[in-house]
C-alpha cells in the first residue's frame, strides 16, 4: 500500500512559481512511479507529468513541458512539482499518484491517490 498527500498549492500571478510536494508513505517508495495530474471544473483528470522508479527519468504533458520539472528524494519519501512561469491555464486542483513502476499518463494507470491541492494563477 501506499498513501500519498499533496501540500504547496496557493495563489500566484502569471509568470510567477510554485512548488508542491507529495508526501508519500509506505514500503519501496524508490519502486514507485509518482505522477501529477490536473483537474479544472468540468474537465477530466489532466496528467500533467510524472517520475520513474529509476529517477531522474520524467516525462511532461505538451503544455507543461519546459516550464515544470519534477524530482524525488527517496530517503525523505517526498516527489516535489516545480512550476515555473505559470499560466492561468494552469489554474486547477494539482492531484498526486502513484504506480508501481512505468510511467503512463491515463488515470487508470494510477493506484494510489492524493487529495489534491489548489493552485490559482490570476492574471
Amino acid at each position: 500500500q501506499m498513501k500519498v498527500e499533496e501540500s504547496g498549492g496557493g495563489v500566484v500571478q502569471a509568470g510567477g512559481s510554485l512548488r508542491l510536494s507529495c508526501a508519500a508513505s509506505g514500503r519501496n517508495f524508490n519502486a514507485y512511479t509518482i505522477a501529477w495530474f490536473r483537474q479544472s471544473p468540468g474537465k477530466g483528470r489532466e496528467f500533467v507529468g510524472a517520475i520513474d522508479w529509476i529517477s531522474p527519468s520524467t516525462y511532461f504533458s505538451d503544455s507543461v513541458q519546459g516550464r515544470f520539472t519534477i524530482s524525488r528524494d527517496n530517503a525523505k519519501l517526498v516527489v516535489a512539482l516545480q512550476m515555473n512561469d505559470l499560466k492561468t491555464a494552469d489554474t486547477a486542483v494539482y492531484i498526486c499518484a502513484a504506480r508501481y513502476r512505468g510511467i503512463v499518463s491515463y488515470t487508470g494507470g494510477y493506484n494510489f491517490w492524493g487529495r489534491g491541492t489548489q493552485v490559482t494563477v490570476s492574471s
